[in-house]
């Protein structure tokens, strides 16, 4: 956006050298070399008197500190910036809701899982920007194939809401071979508190008993991300 000058960037975009504007450069040089507020611009479609689409874009990314916390902020929080109303929030809610889904689309049933990344990706878009704990669990094939992604609880998630036998119970029904379970912290730190650890000790002793691998335990907190194995805290506890 540096080269669009700035006293320009408040004048209407259908004013600015064509090859600047968001959609023609979108088109010429790919998404990836659009800035975060020329994309939101894409979406937001006008600007307002005095803003142009990227400028309103960029206010709204530096008041809610970025992407995340834009996606996260209700109607009311919305409709009090200048230029923004319940439609413009509604884009904005579509534009991510689309992201989710194509993101859990690609790790449908009988999706392979090559990388800590994508089950990041799917984590973050399932469970990242809910309100309440769920502790989920992947159940896997031989070859990491997702068999079911299975919500197993809802509420305060501590070590006497864990049942081990339940999950056991629900890995041996899918012949899972092995398993990746994952919580949600709302509060939007993914640090694993000792509960957490000690939830994770009971998990690997019990599926040890039944030959099933605990490959993982994920903690998401919107785009936080915490990943016992990534962190050599699996075979340590």
């Amino acid at each position: 956006m540096a080269i669009v000058a700035r006293e320009s960037q408040h004048r209407p975009i259908s004013s600015w050298p064509k090859a600047h504007q968001p959609r023609e450069k979108l088109r010429l040089q790919g998404a990836s070399s659009l800035s975060d507020a020329e994309l939101l611009a894409i979406f937001l479609r006008a600007g307002v008197k005095g803003k142009s689409a990227v400028s309103l874009a960029q206010d709204l990314l530096t008041q809610f500190q970025g992407i995340q916390g834009l996606v996260n902020a209700n109607t009311e929080d919305i409709c009090k910036c200048f230029g923004m109303g319940p439609s413009k929030w509604a884009q904005i809610q579509a534009a991510y809701e689309l992201v989710r889904r194509c993101l859990q689309e690609s790790l449908c049933a009988g999706a392979v899982f090559s990388s800590l990344l994508q089950v990041r990706e799917f984590l973050q878009a399932k469970i990242g920007r809910l309100p309440h704990e769920v502790f989920l669990c992947l159940y896997l094939d031989s070859s990491n194939r997702l068999i079911e992604c299975q919500e197993l609880f809802r509420g305060s998630i501590d070590r006497t809401a864990i049942y081990p036998r339940e999950i056991i119970k629900e890995s041996l029904a899918r012949n899972a071979s092995s398993l990746i379970v994952a919580h949600n912290h709302p509060g939007g730190n993914p640090l694993p508190s000792p509960q957490d650890e000690l939830i994770t000790k009971d998990l690997q002793e019990a599926l040890s008993w039944v030959d099933i691998e605990l490959l993982d335990h994920c903690i998401v907190a919107g785009h936080g991300f915490f990943s016992f194995s990534d962190a050599g805290l699996l075979n340590r506890l």
